[in-house]
């Protein structure tokens, strides 16, 4: 048997398939296509602390090689999340991560708070990186200080496993992570969207109402894939890849990047049933190079 199990930052996973914030919703309606426990993770939708509408239509956009979003992480707020999605999340078999948003620290915090006190959310990842919004989200992912005092702040008040979500639309993403780390992130994830735009030339004018969004799917995978090597190499503590992750060859690059996990997100609108084609295709890969446990590949192309 191959162990595909991974810790990332003192949280344990069946194996380093999560799926991305924002993809599926809260993971259940995932259920109709596969058992979702056997995912290693589910990174529930973007949270705030308030409920959100999101950004006006039309806020999706296909592109030749992905898709632009600008939904503006629309949410039902934290006191709807407690009550009416938490008993139905609680229990499946995986470990369930909120993906925690705000506009100002004190917002992120306060979110914080009301999560650590969910006994069967193990973990956040904390969203300062996220191009849709108008406030917080980006402008604290690509500030140095702001990365900072966010993390810092979040992790006083939150004593559980704290993942930092980190923006590809910075000079040096290396200094953003060794920052966040420092300020005591107990993993960082990485990338969130790229910063994009498409126009709609029948009408002559952007294709989203925001004019710009975040660009996801197989695009970003060489850009996302070479800001995870980098980053592996710079902190000690594990790395989550994701952007553009569509088959389980496209999970070991980023494994052999020096990742510990990774995210699979846009690939799901296409297949549904990606995440566990990956966790099969990482096994039966393992299983072809005589590989008994998937931390030997995790860094590979480093180690040599």
């Amino acid at each position: 048997m191959v162990n595909l199990k991974v810790d990332i930052g003192g949280l344990s996973l069946k194996n380093p398939v999560l799926t991305a914030s924002g993809t599926c919703g809260y993971g259940i309606d995932l259920n109709d296509f596969f058992n979702i426990s056997r995912l290693g993770g589910i990174i529930v939708k973007g949270t705030t602390f308030e409920p959100r509408e999101g950004n006006p239509y039309p806020r999706m956009a296909e592109t030749a090689a992905g898709m632009l979003n600008a939904v503006g992480l629309q949410n039902k707020g934290i006191d709807y999340f407690e009550k009416n999605i938490y008993p139905e999340i609680c229990n499946i078999n995986s470990n369930i991560i909120v993906n925690v948003n705000g506009n100002t620290i004190d917002d992120y915090v306060a979110l914080a708070e009301r999560i650590n006190r969910l006994d069967k959310i193990p973990a956040i990842e904390l969203n300062i990186s996220c191009p849709n919004v108008k406030q917080g989200g980006m402008l604290f992912g690509t500030n140095l200080d702001s990365a900072r005092q966010v993390t810092r702040a979040v992790r006083a008040a939150y004593s559980k496993v704290l993942i930092v979500k980190l923006s590809p639309n910075v000079t040096n993403i290396a200094d953003f992570a060794r920052a966040v780390v420092e300020e005591g992130a107990d993993s960082v994830s990485l990338i969130n969207t790229l910063l994009g735009m498409a126009i709609d030339v029948n009408k002559m004018q952007p294709s989203l109402s925001t004019i710009t969004g975040g660009l996801s799917g197989p695009a970003i995978k060489p850009v996302a894939l070479r800001m995870v090597w980098q980053v592996a190499k710079a902190v000690n503590v594990p790395v989550i890849g994701v952007g553009g992750i569509m088959s389980a060859s496209d999970a070991i690059e980023f494994l052999l990047a020096g990742a510990s996990a990774v995210q699979v997100g846009t690939g799901i609108f296409i297949d549904p049933l990606l995440p566990v084609k990956v966790i099969d295709g990482i096994e039966k890969f393992l299983k072809s190079k005589c590989f008994s446990d998937v931390g030997e590949i995790i860094g590979f192309i480093n180690k040599k």
